[in-house]
């Protein structure tokens, strides 16, 4: 747009200064902001991390937990919450999907596209919302483990270190879920495909059961599965469950290690065919 000033009977057009530069900062505060007071007013938004986690919790334990031995005198109780945190935060995917495919659905992002803003804010601030729903649920685990008897038994710099290498995690499979909720076109859809992608891959590890009675090549699977990696890291760390068996793969033999690279690994793969796929689905 221009403004025109005269001088000597000539017109000169004078640009006029832009928008100020987007403050991607500000603008996925904003985001997170908008993200989590929708929470707040719809707060069954948030049994997923509450409820479901408490169920698992209980169920496994008590359940489960007398027949099921984690080995070297570990009880089952503080050997399972490494697990379910673990489970919890891989569904920190499904909590991405579901919300930016509402959003592109209704027409909200469409509408964020005519203001002058960065539109990674939008992905910025779904992202950060999503690990602090994911985190709550971690916190209510937490609190739930230590009514039943769990533990961490390794001091304090190993457990921040634990719950680092979590939110680490939760940060790759946020892109995952990213690029679910750009590709398909329905909360039905994304419920359908998270599920049955997100169900096999958290039961599929060492997250509820041992890896070792399992047959050989679905053992191989499980060891080699990311989840696993960051579940083992999390049982050590926290002193809830013995070391990896000498025969076990790499990726649990060095679990921390081993959940760094596989988050790096995950983001890299998931970050730019996210991207893309939301910049395909948000360009007229």
């Amino acid at each position: 747009m221009t403004t025109t000033t005269s001088n000597a009977g000539a017109t000169k057009a004078t640009p006029r200064s832009a928008i100020g530069k987007p403050d991607i900062v500000r603008e996925s505060l904003v985001m997170v902001r908008r993200n989590l007071i929708h929470t707040k007013r719809q707060p069954e938004m948030l049994s997923d991390v509450t409820v479901q986690p408490i169920m698992f919790v209980l169920l496994f334990a008590y359940v489960f937990g007398a027949s099921i031995s984690p080995g070297d005198g570990f009880d089952y109780k503080e050997w399972l919450l490494p697990g379910i945190m673990g489970q919890t935060i891989a569904f920190s995917a499904f909590i991405v999907a579901l919300g930016l495919t509402n959003d592109l659905e209704k027409g909200i992002i469409d509408r964020f596209r005519s203001l002058p803003m960065a539109r990674s804010s939008v992905l910025v601030g779904r992202s950060v919302a999503a690990l602090i729903h994911s985190s709550i649920g971690i916190v209510v685990m937490a609190l739930t483990g230590l009514l039943i008897g769990w533990r961490i038994n390794e001091g304090f710099a190993k457990a921040v270190l634990a719950f680092a290498l979590v939110l680490l995690f939760g940060f790759a499979m946020i892109w995952f879920g990213i690029l679910i909720g750009s590709v398909m076109r329905s909360p039905e859809a994304v419920n359908g495909v998270m599920f049955t992608l997100l169900f096999p891959i958290t039961f599929l590890s060492n997250a509820f059961v041992p890896t070792e009675p399992m047959p050989s090549w679905l053992r191989a699977i499980a060891e080699w599965n990311p989840i696993s990696s960051l579940v083992q890291s999390m049982r050590e760390l926290w002193g809830n469950g013995p070391a990896a068996p000498a025969d076990a793969p790499w990726p649990l033999q060095n679990p921390e290690l081993s959940t760094v690279l596989w988050s790096i690994a995950l983001t890299l793969i998931f970050a730019p065919f996210a991207l893309r796929a939301y910049h395909k689905r948000t360009t007229d």
